[in-house]
């Protein structure tokens, strides 16, 4: 199964000046424990990390430091996260027939995660990482006015890594780009054109860094994990 893990991470919201994914998370670059948990997952077999020119040179440090045991490679991201994707895309090596696509700032993903959606994809199926929503969502109107509440039975939260079939995902990607659409991940576009994606439970713990409560978040779930003997994923 190949990879591509989307690095380029906004500090907006983070109130960071640069990249989030270059903020340390319990000592090391958020980035550096997404690749780790890649690299734990044997069904990988090439990676690669789609960012931002003005990042190449610290993702290039956090990839020697992680010293990989197959292929990672830089690719030179767009500048929205779909063109980055595409990019991502048609960098891939000729023989991929799967693809993971994967947010680095979701630097708590285990590699159990990785590896089952590995094994749905490589099955034939479009899959997304993703968790029952628990609370009462609203639906509200510009003013902040309640319009509705719907049934959160059946919502779910999508989260990455989401897999595809690579033509099938190339396809969607060159469909969006002559038909101007904009999506926010791969599944919207499988959605638009009809084509099945299903969910796969993922652990409550596979969170998004977006607020700087996140980090702490996150560096008590690693601190756990190094805990109960799981803090760093052992190569395969």
């Amino acid at each position: 199964m190949h990879l591509l893990i989307a690095a380029a991470g906004s500090g907006r919201r983070m109130g960071a000046a640069g990249n989030k994914l270059l903020l340390q998370v319990a000592g090391r670059p958020a980035l550096a424990w997404t690749l780790e948990a890649a690299l734990a997952c044997a069904a990988i077999r090439w990676i690669g990390i789609v960012g931002q020119a003005v990042d190449a040179e610290a993702v290039a440090a956090i990839i020697e430091a992680a010293r990989p045991d197959r292929p990672v490679q830089w690719i030179l991201g767009g500048d929205s996260r779909q063109e980055s994707v595409s990019r991502g895309l048609e960098a891939l090596p000729a023989e991929a027939t799967g693809v993971l696509i994967h947010d680095g700032a979701r630097c708590l993903v285990q590699p159990e995660l990785l590896a089952r959606c590995a094994a749905a994809v490589a099955a034939g199926r479009s899959v997304i990482a993703a968790t029952p929503v628990t609370d009462t969502i609203k639906q509200v109107d510009a003013a902040g006015a309640i319009l509705a509440t719907p049934d959160r039975a059946g919502l779910w939260a999508a989260q990455t890594p989401q897999g595809f079939p690579v033509d099938q995902l190339r396809s969607a990607h060159a469909r969006a780009r002559r038909e101007g659409w904009s999506v926010t991940d791969d599944a919207a576009l499988f959605e638009r054109l009809g084509l099945p994606v299903q969910v796969l439970e993922a652990p409550a713990s596979n969170i998004k860094l977006t607020t700087p409560f996140d980090l702490t978040v996150a560096a008590a779930v690693l601190a756990a994990r190094a805990g109960t003997g799981r803090g760093e994923p052992s190569r395969p």
